[in-house]
């Protein structure tokens, strides 16, 4: 008999995610059905009791919900609490935990892009120190990289932010200015924030004057698949990747911790870019 899995968030209308787990349900042959469901953040406390009463057996929790949702269930994972937020949550012996893909999802996207099998010698730097830069920060750290520099315009939420990833590794803040003057320094830069998304495509989040050739450069934006920034910087002998590579490792990620099976993550890639009228690959 087929599973239920959903969404919780508020707006979800937008959300690719029913479209690509029902894919993989339907391509692997299983019965389960993923549905998006519209919480505003004061119905979110009796939505979480009514996803427990249907017996959904995951659900996937995004903006605004995902720091308010940890009270509400039965565990939270150690990373989930070092991010400071959920994104996922399983059954497992009748109870409700909360852990956190997104960070994960990143980490596995840039060892595939990079074809690295770790990051301990690379020096990175996270620009913003939002719920975006928390996860991928947090993750990056639980990995084990040489160092890793915040750069964000408020400088105390950036300090904020290493203090998490201290226990982890060598990690700093700086601001914008100041990263980019050490731009050069860096063997990983990651834009967390929104700056280049639709319909602000002139804007950048750094200069790339000091850029060096090989230099890993990733977005965690698509929508353009390609922002100003992310183009520049392949121009100038960067290795570049925009946020559906993300996008799509959380989303498998979360379908093993809830069916133990492994999803097709290229046909999960295709099915987004045919959505957002990119290209299939």
């Amino acid at each position: 008999m087929g599973k239920l899995y959903g969404l919780i968030g508020h707006p979800v209308g937008h959300s690719m995610s029913p479209l690509m787990h029902n894919g993989e349900f339907k391509a692997l042959g299983l019965s389960h059905h993923y549905q998006a469901f519209d919480l505003s953040p004061e119905q979110l406390e009796d939505g979480v009791e009514a996803m427990k009463m249907l017996d959904i057996q995951g659900f996937n929790v995004t903006i605004p919900h995902k720091v308010a949702i940890i009270p509400l269930l039965d565990e939270v994972e150690q990373e989930a609490l070092d991010i400071g937020a959920v994104n996922t949550v399983y059954k497992r012996d009748g109870k409700y935990i909360g852990t956190n893909t997104d960070g994960k999802g990143y980490l596995l996207s840039l060892l595939t892009l990079m074809k690295v099998k770790d990051l301990k010698n690379k020096r990175v730097l996270v620009i913003g120190a939002g719920g975006a830069a928390r996860a991928v920060a947090v993750s990056i750290s639980r990995a084990g990289v040489l160092s890793l520099t915040i750069a964000n315009r408020t400088l105390e939420k950036a300090e904020n932010l290493t203090s998490v990833c201290h226990a982890y590794t060598t990690a700093n803040a700086t601001t914008l200015q100041e990263a980019e003057m050490m731009l050069s320094h860096f063997d990983i830069i990651i834009n967390t924030t929104s700056i280049g998304m639709s319909p602000h495509l002139d804007r950048m989040p750094l200069s790339l004057e000091d850029l060096n050739k090989g230099t890993v450069v990733s977005d965690l934006i698509y929508n353009p698949l390609e922002t100003k920034w992310m183009r520049l910087s392949k121009q100038k002998g960067a290795v570049t990747d925009n946020g559906i590579s993300m996008f799509v490792e959380q989303g498998a990620l979360a379908f093993e911790k809830w069916t133990g099976e492994t999803p097709d993550r290229e046909r999960m890639r295709n099915a987004v870019l045919k959505e957002l009228g990119g290209y299939s690959c």
